[in-house]
C-alpha cells in the first residue's frame, strides 16, 4: 500500500532500493519549488575550462592579496574561484618616508626645558651605559683568549720570574689569596639583613629554649634517685627491718615494695627555683676532627652549687630535634693552665675561655672525643644579663701569673702581625703542613726544636728570651712536647669568636651529614665569585677568581680530593690576619658562600 504524504509518493523500502540503483534522481524544480522571477538562472557550462586557459598562472584582480583562513576564522573562502600559485617573488618592506617619520600632531604641545633636559641626560647615560659594556665584552673575550692560549716560550721565559715573585716578595699564590680580601661590599640591602637576623635570631632562641626546658626536666626527675641520703635512710630501715623481724612481721614477698621510701626528708632536694638561678653559655670543642668541631653544646652554671652540665644540640632529619646530656652536671675543676685543680667559678666563664675536662672521667663521650686524655671546649657564647647578675665582690681576678703570660703572647703576635699581615694565608696553611709532616705518631704533639725550626723555615724567628718564654706558657707540665695547633694559636694569633661562627656556618653548609670533610667539586660548585670587585668590572671572569680560590686552598690539603675543616678553618685563620675590620672579614665569608 503506497501513501502520500504532502505530496511526496512514499513506497516500500525495496522500490527505493531499486530507484537508487536505477541513478534516479530528484529534480531541483520538483523539491525545492518553482524559480522566482527576480533570481537569474544558473548557467554552469561558464566554469569549463576555455581553450586558451593552459596553466593556473591566472590571478583575480583583488584589492588585498588572497589567503587561506583557518578553519576557526570567520573569514569565508570561496571554493569556486581557483587559488593563485604561489608567487616566487616576495613582498619587500617599504621603508616609511622621512616626512611621514617625523610628522608630528599640531594639537601636541612643545616640550618643556625641564624634559629636554632630562632627555639629554638619559641619551647620555645611554651612551655611556653602552660604551662601558662593550669594552667589558672586549676585555672578557681577551682574557678568555689569554687563559685558554699558552704565551709564547720566550714570552713565558720573561714573565715567569714577575708571576713567580713580586717586587714586594709576594708570590702568585699570594697574590691569589690577597684576592679573596676584596669582598667587602655588604651582599644584601638593610631590608634584608635585618630580615634574616630576626629570622636567624628566633631560630636560635627557640633552640635554647628547648635546651633549657630539657635540662630542667632531666634535673628535677634525677633529683630524688641521685640524692646520697636516700640511700643510706633506706639502708638503715632494711637493716632495722632484717636485724629485728618480729613474730608479727609478714613475708618478703606480701610486703608493698616500693622504689622511694616517701617518707623520708632529705636536705639535698632540688627546686625549680634553685635550678633557675643558673648562667647559661655556648661552646664548641676544640678540636682537629671536623664532625666534633661543628657539635652545638649549650652549657649551664648552677650559682648554688657551683656545679655545671653541658647538653649538644642534635637535630634528626628536617623536623626531630633533641637536647642529649654531653657533660653530666657535677662540680668540675681546671684540668689544664695556671688554674690547674681550682674549681669553676663564675668568673671563669667569658668568650673566649676555654673548659677543660678529664675524657676517663665522662663515659658517654664519642670515641672520637676519648682519643685525647683531655677535653677543651671554648666558650664562644654567654647570657650577660645572668652573669651579671650572679658576679659578687668574692669573685678572684687574674694572678699575676696570668696576666705576665698574656703580656709575652700580645707582645710575640705584636712582632709577627706585620711580617703576616700580606702572606698569612700561605704562611699559615705552610706551617701546618710542614708540622703535619714532622707529627709520625700522629698525635699532634712535637718537640722543641721541631716546633722552633718550623718558625725559621717560614722567616718567623723569635728571640731566644721571647721563644724560651713563650714556650713557659706552652709547655706547663714539663715534658717537653706541645700541641702545634695551640703552638701557632699562640705565637700567631687566632680569629675571634665571631669570624669562626661565620666559617662554621660555611663549612656546616659544605658538610651539611657533619663527616668531617668536603669534597673539592662541592666546594668549587658552591664557592660564588659574581659579586668580586674584578668580575664586576669585567676586569676577570668567575671561573678565573674560583681557580684562584681552589689553587690557594689546596695548598692547605693533605689530599687533593678532600678538603677537612681544620684545613678550612686554617685556610680562613691566614686570611684573617689581612683583614682588620670584623663586618669586612663577614662579608668576605656572606659574599663567597652565601650564609
Amino acid at each position: 500500500m503506497d501513501l502520500e504524504v504532502k505530496g511526496i509518493g512514499t513506497a516500500s523500502r525495496n522500490v527505493k532500493r531499486q530507484k537508487s540503483a536505477q541513478g534516479w534522481r530528484i529534480c531541483s524544480s520538483d523539491a525545492y519549488g518553482p524559480r522566482p522571477d527576480d533570481v537569474p538562472a544558473l548557467d554552469l557550462r561558464r566554469l569549463g575550462d576555455s581553450d586558451g586557459e593552459n596553466d593556473l598562472s591566472y590571478t583575480p584582480v583583488m584589492k588585498e592579496q588572497s589567503r587561506l583562513a583557518s578553519p576557526d576564522s570567520t573569514s569565508t573562502v570561496s571554493w569556486g574561484t581557483p587559488f593563485p600559485a604561489p608567487s616566487s617573488r616576495r613582498r619587500t618592506y617599504c621603508q616609511p618616508c622621512l616626512v611621514e617619520e617625523l610628522t608630528i600632531p599640531e594639537t601636541l604641545p612643545a616640550p618643556s626645558e625641564r624634559y629636554k633636559l632630562k632627555y639629554q641626560q638619559y641619551e647620555e647615560e645611554m651612551k655611556m651605559s653602552y660604551k662601558q659594556h662593550s669594552q667589558r665584552i672586549t676585555q672578557k673575550s681577551k682574557a678568555n683568549s689569554l687563559h685558554q692560549q699558552p704565551p709564547p716560550a720566550n714570552l713565558q721565559m720573561q714573565e715567569s720570574p714577575v708571576d713567580e715573585v713580586s717586587p714586594e716578595g709576594l708570590t702568585s699564590l699570594d697574590e691569589k689569596a690577597i684576592q679573596q680580601q676584596c669582598y667587602t661590599s655588604k651582599p644584601y640591602t638593610a631590608e634584608q639583613s635585618r630580615k634574616r637576623s630576626e629570622a636567624e635570631d628566633l631560630a636560635a632562641q627557640k633552640k635554647k629554649q628547648a635546651v633549657v626546658e630539657q635540662v630542667l626536666v632531666d634535673q628535677l626527675s634525677r633529683a630524688v634517685i641521685s640524692d646520697p641520703g636516700q640511700d643510706a635512710s633506706t639502708t638503715d630501715l632494711s637493716q632495722q627491718q632484717t636485724s629485728l623481724p618480729g613474730l608479727g612481721s609478714a613475708p618478703l614477698r606480701f610486703r608493698n615494695r616500693k622504689l622511694h621510701q616517701t617518707k623520708v626528708k632529705t636536705s639535698s632536694t632540688l627546686t625549680e627555683n634553685l635550678l633557675s638561678n643558673k648562667l647559661r653559655f655556648d661552646a664548641r670543642i676544640i678540636s682537629r676532627n671536623g664532625r666534633d668541631a661543628c657539635r652545638e653544646l649549650i652549657g649551664f652554671f648552677f650559682a648554688f652549687d657551683k656545679s655545671l652540665t653541658v647538653y649538644e644540640y642534635r637535630q634528626f632529619g628536617k623536623n626531630r630535634t633533641k637536647a642529649l646530656p654531653f657533660i653530666q652536671r657535677g662540680i668540675y675543676c681546671h684540668q689544664y693552665g695556671r688554674r690547674k685543680r681550682r674549681q669553676y667559678d663564675v668568673g671563669d666563664f667569658h668568650v673566649g675561655a676555654n673548659l677543660t675536662f678529664l675524657t676517663a672521667q665522662h663515659v658517654g663521650l664519642p670515641t672520637s672525643v676519648q682519643e685525647k686524655p683531655l677535653l677543651t671546649l671554648r666558650i664562644i657564647g654567654i647570657d650577660e644579663m645572668a652573669k651579671h647578675s650572679l658576679l659578687t665582690s668574692s669573685n678572684p681576678a687574674l694572678s699575676k701569673q696570668e696576666i705576665d703570660d698574656r703580656n709575652i703572647v700580645m707582645s710575640v703576635q705584636g712582632l709577627l702581625k706585620e711580617k703576616l699581615k700580606k702572606r698569612g694565608v700561605l704562611t699559615m696553611t705552610g706551617l701546618v703542613r710542614f708540622f703535619h709532616q714532622r707529627d709520625q705518631c700522629g698525635g699532634g704533639v712535637l718537640q722543641k726544636m721541631e716546633l722552633r725550626q718550623g718558625l725559621k723555615e717560614f722567616h718567623l724567628e723569635l728571640s731566644n728570651k721571647d721563644f724560651e718564654s713563650i714556650w713557659l706558657v706552652l709547655d706547663q707540665d714539663g715534658d717537653g712536647e706541645a700541641d702545634y695547633y695551640q703552638f701557632i694559636r699562640v705565637v700567631i694569633g687566632e680569629m675571634n669568636e665571631f669570624r669562626k661562627a661565620f666559617v662554621r656556618k660555611a663549612y656546616m653548609k659544605l658538610d651539611p651529614n657533619k663527616t668531617g670533610s668536603s669534597s673539592v667539586n662541592d666546594i668549587s660548585k658552591f664557592y660564588s665569585g659574581r659579586k668580586h670587585p674584578k668580575v664586576l668590572s669585567g676586569e676577570c671572569s668567575e671561573q678565573q677568581v674560583r681557580a684562584a680560590f681552589m689553587d690557594t686552598l689546596k695548598e692547605s690539603c693533605v689530599s687533593s680530593d678532600e678538603v677537612t675543616y681544620c684545613e678550612f678553618e686554617t685556610y680562613y685563620e691566614g686570611l684573617s690576619l689581612g683583614i682588620a675590620n670584623d663586618e669586612d672579614f663577614a662579608n668576605v665569608i656572606r659574599n663567597c658562600w652565601a650564609v
